[in-house]
């Protein structure tokens, strides 16, 4: 199975780790993601004015071109997902935008392409029971804290992904490979984002919030789909580290990376100890 991809930008430079991961577990589970061609940044953010259709070229011609590659898109940056699906969700229903787009780009886009999360494409298209026969280090005895952040469930109306207040795609998959999957408090609460160029503070105090939530419910690590948020968490465990020695850190990792672990593929493993099953 071969599906058109979009890595984004942070994935090429400090997200690396979870462009390789994702594309080494979907290929080691049947799935080729083929790049796009040609393709520029999403933009970063989704545009909240209405009529602020400049913010929407980019995304709206990644969209295109992957309209000339097939009928769907795959991308695994929380960021690009949450952009790529809402500009497509408007492409599709407000004929304003779509004519105004249209013309800007010289294309003739309906919003045809299905943009999709790689943990849509495990849970759907490759399916559980498959992935468990593929398992090869097993992941009883590990307390997994699942991090969605914010961008990857909300709004709801446009990325239909999973329950907003309560998402368990995450969960379940590492459910289903043996691990302890732990409740947390803070599973789709906002890291600070973009906020950490300004007010280191804030972001950091979110991260440690969000840490010691997971913490104090026994994680062992916590994974993320997120660029943004593994920094910021991590970030706010350097920050914690170097004011107070004896802080204890919590692997910050992408849910790809414990995926390919238990997939045995060369992937960022160092913190996880696990025997082959």
């Amino acid at each position: 199975m071969k599906i058109p991809y979009f890595p984004g930008c942070t994935l090429y430079n400090k997200a690396s780790r979870l462009d390789n991961s994702t594309r080494a577990s979907l290929a080691a589970l049947g799935v080729e993601l083929v790049e796009l061609p040609q393709w520029t940044c999403c933009g970063a953010v989704f545009p909240l004015a209405g009529d602020n259709y400049m913010e929407m070229v980019a995304p709206a011609r990644i969209l295109a071109d992957a309209a000339k590659e097939g009928d769907r898109l795959a991308t695994v940056c929380s960021f690009c997902f949450n952009i790529l699906k809402r500009v497509n969700h408007t492409m599709q229903n407000d004929t304003v935008v779509r004519e105004k787009l249209n013309n800007y780009l010289e294309t003739d886009y309906q919003g045809e392409v299905r943009v999709q999360h790689p943990l849509q494409i495990l849970k759907n298209d490759i399916g559980i029971d498959i992935i468990k026969g593929k398992i090869v280090r097993n992941l009883t005895g590990l307390k997994v804290a699942c991090y969605y952040g914010c961008m990857l469930v909300r709004p709801f109306a446009e990325l239909d992904l999973d329950n907003p207040e309560n998402p368990m795609i995450m969960d379940e998959l590492f459910i289903s490979l043996g691990a302890e999957v732990i409740d947390h408090p803070n599973k789709t609460t906002c890291c600070g984002s973009y906020q950490v160029l300004n007010n280191e503070c804030l972001t950091t105090n979110r991260g440690l919030d969000i840490i010691k939530g997971a913490a104090a419910n026994g994680a062992d690590i916590i994974v993320t789909t997120c660029p943004l948020c593994q920094f910021n968490l991590d970030r706010s465990q350097q920050k914690a580290k170097a004011n107070e020695n004896s802080y204890r850190k919590i692997p910050i990792i992408y849910f790809t990376e414990l995926l390919g672990t238990a997939l045995d593929l060369p992937v960022n493993s160092e913190f996880i100890k696990l025997q082959p099953s």
